[in-house]
């Protein structure tokens, strides 16, 4: 893919096997409850987003992909275990899990989606918009 534009954002996983630029927009950081992300995780996630095209895999030797469900696939190290990309079917964005980026991000978090799934061992207090599904997610758009 050609780079329309200097890299607005870097990262990478644990290992480095997975290195990655991204050429646009990144959308705030929501953070997802849903039992599929903590079980992946190990906790909740939290993710932001790109135009998939805005997405330039720079080193993916060890990045293997995971079919979830039937409507999303999620991208993870198969080195060193590092949890990546959430990639929904058919649309034209891609999740990256902000904790993979590099520093300084710039990025602010959003609010909590499928905040009625979180686990019992944490409470959601922080005063940020909560969401028992999609909602929130689906409301915010990246900047520009």
């Amino acid at each position: 893919m050609p780079t329309k534009t200097a890299a607005t954002a870097t990262g990478h996983c644990l290992c480095k096997g997975v290195q990655y630029e991204v050429h646009g927009p990144l959308r705030p950081v929501v953070f997802c409850h849903c039992e599929m992300c903590r079980r992946t995780s190990g906790h909740f996630v939290a993710a932001t987003a790109c135009a998939r095209e805005d997405l330039l895999l720079k080193s993916s030797a060890s990045l293997q992909w995971y079919q979830s469900s039937a409507s999303a696939r999620r991208g993870f190290c198969a080195q060193c275990g590092a949890s990546l990309f959430w990639d929904p079917t058919g649309e034209g964005r891609i999740a990256i899990m902000a904790g993979t980026l590099d520093s300084p991000t710039g990025l602010t978090a959003q609010g909590h989606i499928f905040a009625a799934e979180a686990g019992d061992y944490y409470h959601i207090d922080d005063g940020l918009p909560k969401s028992d599904g999609w909602g929130l997610a689906l409301d915010v758009e990246a900047p520009g």
